[in-house]
């Protein structure tokens, strides 16, 4: 009477803190003693005390045994805790959980209503399919209980038996469906039915187009906006089946998404429709477009709530699904879609990238990619770039510390800083939208190339590659640098748009330019737009303005650079550089360009030697090729003689014929991702063979070989000489603070230039606008950069200098158009035709070469994840391998829960289960009877061929007994005259029989070797008259 209960094992707990693990521990004690108790209140007790420390994860599977006592109290109250405990502990594992199905059966068919819920409720946790056969029986007459709360419990449950006993359904389907077809049946029941064919709806659809007029019938009629959603969901998987259910559809569909105010019915009702192919149908083409407007403007609805961000994100969801089939009224809705970009919402973000990349066109692209470009303009924080400052002086740590104090006051006036892979995801997508079509949507492409500018100063920067990367044999860059991608990108465009190489090459430049300003001394460039720029500027170099500035920047670039690829594309590119600038054939061979050439060779030739050791087998070849050659070609420079006034001399051919002619021949052109594959294999190639067959054992002397140590260890004077000091210009704190933002205009029309562009790149492109219009009469330009001619009136008010200008003093002046005109120099229109605009350049965009059948190499449209078949079958994978109840249920997929033709239910019946086992039981009896039968009568053959007339029946072969067998025999025939002892078991074998009378052949042993066969074992009587006689 002084235990404790679960109320008193709660208090305790919270009285014991910092102390629970060992009042727990104490607590388990108690409770397996108590357990253990006869005093089944006791029991309960604990058992609850049991369930609760369970779910503190303590294990009560030991209490498996008590759980069942428990359960079998026919106390309601105990029994309730008892089938808690299993629901809590039992596991499709359990070894008791066999002993639970007589108690199961028993409960199911009790008379009370609560005693009745209880397995119920359980068997959806501890079902097995050995259980599910036995339990099933007495579960299916629950569907007819008068009590709806059992009826709905029973519809769940045999749902969940289906999973892992599927002949379930076809037992249970006529009664199902014969409560689905009751109009007076209880609502939650109906309920329960629609959730069990909602779930079976997707796996094998057509099983229940034959309930599509219930379906609707309820769907028109039912006030439930939860059974709503699920009819509408199985609609939606319905209607790819009967396309007649689209029309049928519409006016209720659209009656509910004008009238409802549920949101969740409201986005069930949208998406049902999107899913179910009515936007995509080609029937009713007005109705489609009535209900596709309308889904929009319901969407742009919810996301315009800016209260619940789960509307934004579902509408987002739905938006992406309705661009697919109506993309023009998707763009329709622009302003809030890019609102949502800017959401703090990050999933919001993503979803309304998606969007936006499907909704692209000639039209918003540079609105859409402005809006892009500002945000990750504004959100670069200062330390954007600190990928290049890692390792800084220690001098460098206190101004740093201090900047970083300077920007926490003032967190409202900033964007916080994106992460750094949504930056990368927004860079993506903008390269995405803009080459798609090959870039068909692009209208001026010299405004994209300011856009890949901007795009690699703010791209987000890669990790830097340690020392073990940099020595890979490999040289592979880092797959996760944006800024190689982007310097592709203005590579492509270089390679395939001839108008516009002369930009690209001046933006190659300025990249260059600005990579080596941003690298601190003694640190590496990491980023992976120098490979592609470093290309670019090596292959056209005849668009550079200044070579010189070019090769010296080049110079400078090598030593900083760390990406073997990239240091390889700069080595090629400065020998181009200087081939171009230094094979000149016209210029003369003066002195001072001799000298200039030869201090130029020196200096790269310098550069180069560093790299003749390099580990990477790329640079290294590249650096002695070019080392060795310019050598000769200084020699060649040295020894001839500069021009004089009286003699001419010509350069070195080496200069102007031998390295020109290295890199030039061919134009390279795009090729076609897709077109290597095509290309065929060469007779007798085998690529499996190795190149050298020694190649194992020069491996292995390659790694004996053991290499000097260098006096200078990089190593010790990293980590343990103070590195130089630098000298840092000091200035004063308020500089440091970081200026307040301005505001952000909240408007959905296009940014200006000036928010996403950067000051140096506004002022070329004014430069380039202004040399643009010039000539433009219709163009108005501003006063400081065009002269106007002067008038007698204009020479009135700038000759006064009086500060106040009397009104009355201007002359009035007769407008002679003549006379005015005569003062005009009118020469220039006399000899030119009028101004007119320039017309624009046409922009021709090169394909990519390709080989016969390797397919389209330009970038793909956008494909919507609906859009996509293979996506969608993936995914439909991945949706019948996963389950939330943990069941594999893809078995159900193969069940049909149709009629036969005969009218009978086809499948599993329990009754006629039950006769037929009642038979089977009845046919092995009666096999069991005959075959005792044939027993006997084969032992009275047996008995009838070696035994006496006074019928006594030999049980067993018993050596005892031989004599008197054979004396027997030998009294009734003349089978046994030769071996005495040894013939009586001869006679009583088959074989042996066979065996004498085909040696004797007598005929009066027949009447004993005759009936030998044992087929005829239906004729004993016949043989023990023939034995008689």
């Amino acid at each position: 009477m002084f235990e404790k209960s679960l109320y008193d094992l709660i208090r305790g707990l919270r009285n014991h803190k910092g102390n629970e693990k060992e009042y727990m521990q104490n607590c388990l004690k108690e409770c397996r003693s108590e357990i253990r108790s006869q005093d089944l209140d006791l029991k309960a007790t604990a058992l609850l005390k049991l369930i609760y420390l369970e779910m503190f994860g303590h294990d009560m599977s030991w209490a498996a045994f008590n759980v069942l006592e428990v359960m079998a109290s026919p106390k309601y109250h105990q029994k309730r805790v008892g089938y808690l405990g299993a629901i809590q502990s039992f596991r499709p594992d359990t070894e008791v959980l066999m002993l639970a199905t007589n108690l199961l059966k028993k409960d199911l068919t009790a008379a009370s209503t609560t005693t009745i819920a209880l397995p119920i409720v359980t068997l959806p946790h501890v079902i097995t399919p050995s259980l599910a056969l036995s339990v099933l029986p007495d579960l299916l007459p629950r569907l007819n209980h008068t009590h709806p709360a059992i009826r709905k419990k029973t519809i769940v449950t045999l749902y969940r038996l289906a999973l892992v006993y599927p002949e379930t359904l076809r037992a249970a389907w006529p009664r199902i469906k014969e409560r689905l077809m009751d109009k007076g049946e209880d609502a939650s029941v109906t309920a329960a039915i629609i959730n069990v064919i909602c779930e079976l709806g997707w796996r094998r659809p057509h099983d229940f187009l034959p309930l599509a007029p219930r379906l609707f019938e309820l769907l028109v009629d039912s006030g439930n906006n939860w059974m709503a959603i699920k009819l509408i969901k199985l609609f939606a998987t319905l209607t790819p089946l009967e396309p007649r259910l689209v029309r049928k559809l519409l006016p209720p569909l659209t009656e509910i998404i004008q009238t409802t105010p549920a949101m969740s019915l409201l986005y069930e009702c949208i998406s049902g429709i999107i899913q179910g192919g009515i936007l995509g149908s080609g029937e009713d083409a007005d109705g489609r477009e009535e209900i596709a407007s309308l889904c929009v403007n319901k969407l742009r609805g919810m996301v315009m709530i800016d209260g619940d961000p789960n509307l934004k994100y579902v509408a987002l969801l739905a938006f992406n699904q309705i661009v697919v089939t109506h993309p023009w009224l998707v763009a329709q809705q622009e302003d809030v879609i890019l609102e949502c970009i800017d959401s703090a919402d990050i999933s919001i973000r993503i979803k309304a990238l998606d969007l936006v990349q499907g909704m692209v066109s000639n039209d918003n692209l540079v609105s859409i990619v402005s809006r892009l470009m500002r945000q990750l303009k504004l959100s670069s924080s200062g330390d954007s770039r600190t990928a290049n400052r890692q390792g800084g002086s220690p001098e460098d740590s206190d101004d740093d510390l201090e900047r970083t104090i300077d920007s926490n006051p003032k967190p409202s006036n900033q964007t916080p800083p994106l992460p750094d892979d949504y930056r990368v995801d927004v860079i993506n997508r903008i390269l995405n939208m803009c080459s798609q079509n090959n870039y068909g949507y692009l209208t001026d492409f010299e405004w994209y190339i300011d856009i890949l500018t901007q795009l690699v100063r703010t791209a987000p920067l890669p990790r830097p590659i340690s020392e073990m990367d940099s020595l890979s044999p490999s040289g592979k860059s880092n797959d996760g640098d944006i800024s190689e991608r982007i310097g592709d990108e203005l590579r492509n465009i270089t390679v395939k748009v001839q108008a516009l190489r002369p930009a690209c090459v001046r933006a190659a430049e300025a990249i260059m330019f600005q990579l080596d300003s941003e690298a601190p001394l003694g640190h590496p460039i990491v980023s992976g737009a120098l490979k592609p720029v470093a290309w670019i500027i090596g292959e056209f170099c005849s668009e550079l303005p200044s070579t010189d500035d070019v090769i010296g920047a080049l110079l400078q670039l090598i030593p900083k650079t760390s990406s073997p690829e990239s240091l390889a594309a700069c080595l090629q590119a400065a020998i181009k550089v200087f081939s171009l600038a230094a094979g000149d054939q016209l210029a003369p061979w003066t002195p001072e360009r001799k000298s200039k050439i030869s201090l130029l060779m020196a200096r790269i030739i310098h550069s180069f030697e560093g790299l003749v050791l390099h580990p990477n087998l790329e640079v290294q070849e590249r650096a002695v090729e070019f080392t060795e050659l310019l050598r000769l070609t200084a020699e060649a420079a040295s020894s001839q003689e500069a021009s004089t006034e009286t003699v001419h001399q010509d350069p070195p051919l080496l200069l102007t014929q031998a390295i020109p002619s290295l890199f030039a021949g061919w134009e390279l052109n795009s090729v076609a991702v897709a077109a290597q594959k095509n290309v065929p294999l060469p007779d007798g190639l085998d690529l499996d063979e190795p190149i050298n067959p020694n190649l194992n054992s020069l491996l292995a002397s390659a790694e004996s070989i053991s290499i000097p140590v260098d006096e200078t260890d990089e190593f010790d004077s990293y980590y343990y000489q103070r590195p130089p000091a630098i000298s840092i210009a000091s200035e004063p704190a308020i500089h440091k603070l970081a200026d307040a933002r301005d505001d952000v205009v909240g408007s959905y029309q296009q940014p200006t230039e000036e928010t996403y562009l950067d000051a140096d790149i506004l002022a070329k492109r004014k430069a380039e606008r202004l040399e643009r219009n010039r000539d433009d009469p219709f163009y108005i330009g501003e006063t400081s950069s065009i002269q106007r001619s002067s008038t007698p009136i204009h020479n009135i008010l700038q000759n006064s200098n009086s500060p106040d200008l009397d009104v009355d003093s201007i002359p009035i002046m007769e407008l002679d158009l003549d006379k005015l005109s005569a003062g005009v120099d009118h020469s220039q229109p006399h000899t030119s035709k009028p101004a007119r605009r320039a017309p624009q350049q046409k922009i021709v965009v090169a394909a990519d070469e390709n080989l016969g059948g390797s397919g389209v190499s330009t970038p793909r449209n956008y494909d919507s994840e609906n859009n996509n078949s293979d996506a969608v079958a993936k995914a439909r994978g991945r949706k019948l391998k996963q389950s939330l109840l943990g069941v594999d249920s893809t078995n159900i997929s193969a069940l049909s829960l149709e009629d036969d033709a005969s009218g009978g239910r086809g499948g599993f019946d329990p009754e006629a289960r039950q006769r037929e086992e009642a038979e089977m039981a009845q046919a092995v009896k009666e096999v069991e009877r005959l075959r005792l039968e044939m027993q006997r009568a084969n032992e009275r053959i047996q008995v009838a061929q070696g035994v006496d007339a006074a019928g006594t029946v030999v049980k067993k072969k018993k050596t005892a007994k031989k004599p008197k067998v054979a004396a027997t025999v030998a009294d009734g025939g003349d089978a046994a005259d030769g071996d005495g002892d040894s013939a009586a078991p001869v006679r009583v074998r088959k074989k042996k029989k066979k065996v004498a009378a085909m040696d004797e052949g007598e005929a009066g042993s027949g009447d004993v070797v005759k009936p030998t066969p044992k087929k005829k074992k239906a004729r004993p009587a016949e043989i023990q008259e023939a034995e008689a006689s």
